[in-house]
Order: structure tokens, then C-alpha cells, then sequence
């Protein structure tokens, strides 16, 4: 009887975590949107964490996620993919869900376009 309340106990814990067969996995948090990226004039300037923004390197902004924040932003006009790491915050425009460094969306391939339709998945954080 012990044994069994221990159990249930156990599975009841769970903390925003996820049971399924195997081992335990958090949960992602994932969001669909518009993303944007930095213009060059950002480059070298500090961000809102007080990183220096370096476009070529994979980062971005976001409203609400903690700095350090590692996601994958998939374009889903294309399929392309890259991981980066949240260092600033906004995008500040109606619509849009975040804002990538200027090497982010030459690997999602939307410079020319300015602006894609993505899906945001967080990893850690």
C-alpha cells in the first residue's frame, strides 16, 4: 500500500514536465509567426542583456523569453532551420513574434524578403 502512494506521488510531480513511455522530457514552448532581423546599423551596439550585437553572429529578440534562451526558428516558407540564442529584447512591430541577427536570416534565407513566416521552438532556458 505504501509502495503504491509512493508511486502515485511520484507521477503526480511533475513540475511542467511531460510523462510518456521512457524517460521523462520537458515540455517545449512553440510559437508561429512573422520574424524579422536586425538592420546593419545595429551592429556593435549593446543589446537590452548588454551583449554587444555581432550580426554575424546566431542570435536574436524576443518580448518575453529569459536571455540565454537557446531556439530553433524554422522558416516555414522553406523548411530551413538555425538554433539561436535570445540576447535582446522585441521585435516591437504588430505581428511579428521575433527578431533574428542578420546571419540568422541569411541561413533562413529571407534577406532579400525582409521578413518570413516561422516557427519558434524553445530548447532551453
Amino acid at each position: 500500500m505504501v509502495v503504491g502512494l509512493m508511486a502515485l506521488c511520484g507521477c503526480a510531480a511533475g513540475g511542467g514536465r511531460i510523462a510518456a513511455e521512457g524517460p521523462v522530457v520537458r515540455a517545449r514552448a512553440t510559437e508561429v509567426g512573422m520574424a524579422s532581423y536586425y538592420a546593419r546599423a545595429h551592429d556593435g551596439r549593446p543589446t537590452s542583456s548588454g551583449r554587444i550585437y555581432d550580426e554575424d553572429e546566431l542570435t536574436a529578440a524576443h518580448r518575453t523569453l529569459p536571455f540565454g534562451t537557446r531556439v530553433r526558428v524554422t522558416n516555414l516558407v522553406n523548411g530551413r532551420h538555425v538554433v539561436v540564442t535570445i540576447t535582446d529584447r522585441g521585435p516591437f512591430r504588430r505581428g511579428r513574434i521575433i527578431d533574428v541577427s542578420r546571419r540568422a536570416a541569411r541561413e533562413l534565407d529571407f534577406l532579400r524578403a525582409g521578413t518570413t513566416r516561422v516557427r519558434i521552438q524553445t530548447l532551453s532556458g
